[in-house]
């Protein structure tokens, strides 16, 4: 057993964890945050994607010991005082998730992109989700989601293209 201190979408959590515990299993099963999803466990789909330090990562993989004073940041820390962050309403808007499945993995692993790259490429946006993986949509609808949150975190005036 391990005593982790984790703050959590800006709330610390002080918990006792297994050694083999998984970061996803902890933020399902301890905090009550589902929107990370177990896809694969194997880290091949990146429905687990979590925000730890800055840094993408995939929660299915990595140990929550591991992440003992870290700062994590989920899909339900996105959204501020009731507002959909840009990602979240670019995806709505832009009809970049059907099942919805791989869209909280997505989302944190485009904000990764976004913070490193606020004005990438539809090449770039492909190069950085490629860890990801949908089975519903094309991923067309997923890089104009992208590059409308993009736009929209630079200050630009944004529509919904017609999809």
């Amino acid at each position: 057993m391990a005593r982790i201190t984790v703050t959590v979408n800006g709330k610390s959590h002080t918990s006792d964890v297994e050694d083999r515990t998984l970061l996803v299993h902890y933020l399902r099963e301890q905090l009550n945050l589902t929107g990370t999803h177990i896809g694969c466990d194997t880290s091949q789909c990146g429905a687990c994607v979590v925000v730890v330090d800055g840094n993408s990562v995939k929660s299915c993989t990595t140990l929550a010991a591991r992440c003992d004073h870290a700062s994590v940041t989920t899909i339900e820390g996105l959204a501020q005082d009731g507002n959909l962050h840009p990602l979240q309403e670019g995806f709505w808007e832009c009809h970049g998730l059907q099942c919805g499945f791989c869209t909280p993995g997505m989302i944190m692993s485009a904000y990764d992109l976004l913070q490193q790259n606020p004005n990438p490429s539809d090449d770039e946006v492909r190069h950085g989700l490629e860890g990801n993986l949908c089975r519903c949509t094309g991923y067309h609808n997923i890089v104009r989601a992208v590059q409308y949150a993009a736009a929209k975190m630079r200050g630009e005036e944004v529509s919904a293209p017609n999809v």
